[in-house]
């Protein structure tokens, strides 16, 4: 589906007068937009400002400040929007497939970003860096997802596994599979994350004894169960840090 000026609507025709070049401002808006984003700091552009200059760069000639503004009000907040579906997205009206893609573009860049950063460190270690990497992968997904960190001797992460989608149970994630695994990759450590679609974090009992059934049988083979997080879009919770393993 392609960006089509009829959805943008009457008013969402073309900036430019005669005589002025593709691309040009005349009213500066933009321009002041980009030196805010370049000068400032984190807090600089509101949530519909930062969208509305992505939209910018797939559609350089139209004020796309009301779509911005549209895309907030449907969706409820900036990280909804960057983290909703590329076919809903597009499908929006006013929206495209060039538009879409330069809204899911960032999200990738920073999943990439974070994903890198755990990679170059030991995790134990660099535990802010874990959760931020997770947090912009699954707080925000609308299915559990169950993955298992495979970690080295030294901490370090060997794989960043997705085992199944649905309920942490036997069914989603066997124990005796998930040891069995780290001994094929050599990984004398592990954590299990997975996240809560509600948004709440709090682990229920089957999250407990699943994990405490992959502890145990992790400690009959030397893989030591670092830890259980999950993810909701309200914040994390680990388990071990409740006394829960």
């Amino acid at each position: 589906m392609a960006d089509d000026p009829s959805l943008f609507g009457a008013d969402a025709a073309p900036a430019t007068k005669p005589g002025l070049k593709a691309g040009d401002d005349p009213s500066g808006h933009r321009s002041r937009l980009r030196q805010r984003l370049l000068a400032g700091d984190d807090e600089a552009l509101g949530d519909h400002e930062v969208i509305e200059l992505l939209l910018m760069q797939a559609v350089p000639r139209r004020d796309m400040k009301p779509l911005a503004r549209t895309l907030i009000d449907r969706f409820g907040s900036l990280a909804a929007v960057l983290t909703t579906d590329a076919r809903t997205l597009a499908a929006h009206p006013g929206m495209g497939e060039a538009t879409a893609a330069a809204l899911k573009i960032v999200v990738l860049a920073a999943r990439r970003l974070a994903r890198q950063k755990v990679r170059e460190a030991p995790v134990i270690g660099s535990w802010q860096t874990l959760i931020d990497y997770l947090t912009i992968d699954m707080a925000h997904l609308t299915r559990e997802r169950v993955r298992v960190l495979y970690l080295n001797a030294r901490n370090m992460l060997i794989l960043d596994e997705h085992v199944g989608d649905g309920s942490i149970d036997e069914a989603a994630i066997h124990p005796r599979e998930v040891i069995r695994r780290a001994l094929d990759l050599g990984a004398t450590a592990l954590i299990l994350v997975h996240n809560h679609p509600s948004g709440n974090a709090q682990p229920s009992r089957a999250d407990i004894e699943i994990t405490n059934r992959i502890a145990e049988a992790g400690r009959l083979l030397g893989v030591t169960v670092h830890d259980h997080v999950v993810i909701g879009r309200e914040g994390h919770v680990s388990l071990k840090a409740k006394g829960l393993i």
